[in-house]
């Protein structure tokens, strides 16, 4: 019996990884950034807030401080000022001032190149801690937000119950080499063509390959 198109992950997978290289052949960091420090400090303020946001919020942020020594000795009522945009104002600055002192005095002020590292920083996770390794130091990672597990569960690339698990699926299912661009390509798409509310699983142009009435693209 011949098998239906992308009947396996590995199929859709590979589908996905071309058809993805080909809509975002460069793939730029979405939160404006100089270097690591300012960088953690952004994905730090874009927990449960959009880049957009973020990206409007960190020149004022950056004017004020923009290393760690600077933060350290900003005032936390001037950060929390600043950021109040972003959300969660009060634990964010309370954070970034943690951070950037322990840099300081742990790290001679430079951001720790390691995800144990990282992880150790106040407000930073292990998702955090993956997008600075990542796109700040060029090691393979793979962050998973809410819309690569939307997109891992409707291409049935996982069946992952949060984003560890799924980020695990991922991992195994791509080679490595490919962790850094494709999850920032995977993001964009979520973002511009297969949103939570705009796609049902079978209308944009990945989601409606892999139906079965409609067949391989």
């Amino acid at each position: 019996m011949r098998r239906k198109p992308y009947s396996t992950r590995e199929a859709r997978a590979a589908f996905v990884d071309r058809r993805l290289e080909e809509l975002y052949p460069e793939t730029p960091i979405p939160l404006a950034h100089r270097d690591a420090f300012t960088l953690l400090v952004a994905v730090v303020l874009s927990a449960q807030c959009t880049d957009r946001r973020v990206n409007l919020v960190t020149p004022e942020l950056f004017a004020l401080a923009d290393t760690p020594e600077g933060m350290a000795e900003a005032p936390v009522a001037d950060i929390q000022r600043i950021i109040r945009p972003c959300g969660l104002a009060p634990q964010k600055a309370k954070a970034i001032s943690g951070l950037s002192r322990i840099i300081v005095q742990r790290h001679r002020g430079f951001v720790p190149g390691t995800f144990e590292e990282l992880e150790d920083l106040p407000g930073v996770g292990h998702k955090t801690a993956s997008v600075v390794m990542s796109q700040a130091f060029g090691v393979p990672a793979f962050p998973v937000d809410t819309h690569i597990h939307r997109l891992a569960k409707r291409w049935r690339l996982s069946k992952g119950r949060n984003v560890r698990e799924t980020e695990r699926d991922l991992k195994d299912l791509f080679r490595e080499s490919r962790w850094n661009k494709l999850h920032l390509r995977m993001i964009y798409f979520g973002r511009e063509h297969c949103t939570a509310r705009g796609c049902d699983g079978h209308t944009c142009m990945i989601c409606s390959c892999f139906n079965p009435k409609r067949g391989s693209c």
